[in-house]
Parts: C-alpha cells; sequence; structure tokens
C-alpha cells in the first residue's frame, strides 16, 4: 500500500536531478537491464587510482567508494525530504560505463507510509553499498578497513545532505532530522557525529585521500 506510482517516483527523480551533480539518478526502462555488477566498481576503482598517480588499490578503492555512496544518498536524501518518496534501488544499473548509476524501472515508497522511513533509506542506500564492498574483496583481494568503508557512507551522508540544504535551505528541519537517525542506524553508529548545524561532521575514519601525491586532509577527517 506505501508503494508509490511510477509516475509520481519518475517525476521526483527529474525534480532533484535539476539539483545538479550526484543528485542526477536517471531512469532507462526502455533500455535492456544491465545488471549492478561489482566488474564495473573494480575497474572504477582502479581508474580513480590511476587518475590520482598511486598504485595502492586499496585507495582507488576507497575513494571511488565514497563517491558512489554520495551518488546513492544525494537523490535518494532529496526524493525523500522534498517529495515524500523513498526511491527503490534494486534495479539500479550503471549508466554507460561511467561512474553514474541510474534505474532500470522507476520505483520506491511513500514515506509518511512506510514504519520507519528512516530505516528504509538506509536499507536502500547499503544494500547497494554491502554488495558491492563484498564483491570487491573477494573478487579483486582489495582489502579496505571496514571502519573506513563505514566512515565513507557517513561522510558521504553528510556530504550530500550538506549540498541539499543548500539548494533548499527551507527542508533543514526535516534534513537534519532525517541524517541525525542515518547517522545513528546500523553501520553508521559510531562513525563520527555532527560538531555543529548539518554539514558540520567530524569522522572517526580516513578516506585515505592525504596518501594521494599532491592531496591533503578531507575538512571532516579525524586527522585535522
Amino acid at each position: 500500500m506505501s508503494r508509490a506510482p511510477r509516475t509520481a517516483v519518475t517525476y521526483a527523480l527529474h525534480d532533484v536531478a535539476a539539483l545538479g551533480g550526484f543528485f542526477a539518478l536517471g531512469v532507462a526502462d526502455d533500455r535492456p537491464q544491465v545488471p549492478f555488477a561489482a566488474g564495473e566498481f573494480i575497474q572504477l576503482a582502479d581508474d580513480v587510482a590511476r587518475r590520482c598517480g598511486t598504485d595502492e588499490a586499496r585507495i582507488g578503492a576507497s575513494l571511488a567508494h565514497l563517491a558512489l555512496a554520495a551518488r546513492l544518498w544525494s537523490p535518494v536524501l532529496a526524493c525523500t525530504v522534498l517529495h515524500g518518496i523513498v526511491p527503490d534501488l534494486a534495479a539500479l544499473e550503471w549508466a554507460d560505463g561511467g561512474p553514474d548509476v541510474r534505474l532500470h524501472r522507476p520505483g520506491g515508497w511513500y514515506a509518511d507510509r512506510l514504519p520507519d522511513p528512516a530505516a528504509a533509506v538506509y536499507e536502500q542506500v547499503d544494500g547497494v553499498l554491502a554488495a558491492v564492498e563484498n564483491a570487491v574483496e573477494s573478487a579483486a583481494g582489495v582489502k579496505v578497513a571496514r571502519g573506513l568503508l563505514d566512515g565513507n557512507v557517513a561522510s558521504a551522508l553528510v556530504g550530500s545532505a550538506g549540498v541539499l540544504l543548500r539548494a533548499r535551505p527551507g527542508v533543514r528541519e526535516p534534513l537534519t532530522r532525517l541524517t541525525r537517525e542515518l547517522l545513528g542506524a546500523g553501520r553508521l553508529a559510531g562513525t563520527g557525529r555532527l560538531t555543529g548545524p548539518v554539514p558540520h561532521f567530524r569522522r572517526t575514519s580516513c578516506c585515505l585521500y592525504y596518501r594521494v601525491p599532491g592531496g591533503g586532509k578531507c575538512g571532516d577527517c579525524c586527522l585535522n
């Protein structure tokens, strides 16, 4: 009963895509579905490491993982807060061999008809990331610390919330409430803390960007 009509989900996705950047989650239900394979992520991680000038595979994997988390949180947060719809990511696929992702078919739930909207948001994003993480370690043999990956997910969440808040300052209250709930959910609990209003956050781990030649420390890094 809580499923939203396809037209409503499509409209919500189209609207939040106008926010730009990682908020764009296209729909490709007129094409054959492409399975969301971890192999694509492994190649993406290799490309990131090469562009960064490092031969440490775990750095490429961490930074690609952080970017993927942001590409998931951004549209899901925006659709939930702005339209009251939690997108269903079960039909997620890579878009044209690049880092972008899209939905093969639009689907989702009305947030206010769910018993725990924050839990639904968390489950959609975590489900995708957990599958990628497990496959990367088993298929590519790249070992990235669990705490680092959890911290990436939290950092991407707060970063995405901050971008949304700057674009739509009127949603501060519901967005902050949802962000706080998510930071206490599952793997995100203990990954860091808000040091002020969203997006002021300090994580308890490091994404390894400081190890990139010419890189530095991110604003929420525990090493600052």
